[in-house]
């Protein structure tokens, strides 16, 4: 992983077919685990990913 200071890369992975679909860089140090509302290429329509484990 590619880290400066209290930025790291992380993955997100959909929620319904666990795909790895996009990669987001984020601050670890004071935020909470990552989720959002993107598009999976897989299942073809909106859906929640969140930061892998």
């Amino acid at each position: 992983m590619a880290k400066v200071g209290n930025r790291q890369r992380k993955t997100l992975v959909c929620s319904e077919c666990k795909e790895e679909n996009y990669r987001v860089e984020r601050n670890v140090k004071n935020t909470d685990k990552l989720e959002m509302n993107r598009y999976c290429s897989r299942c073809r329509k909106h859906t929640v990913h969140k930061e892998k484990k």
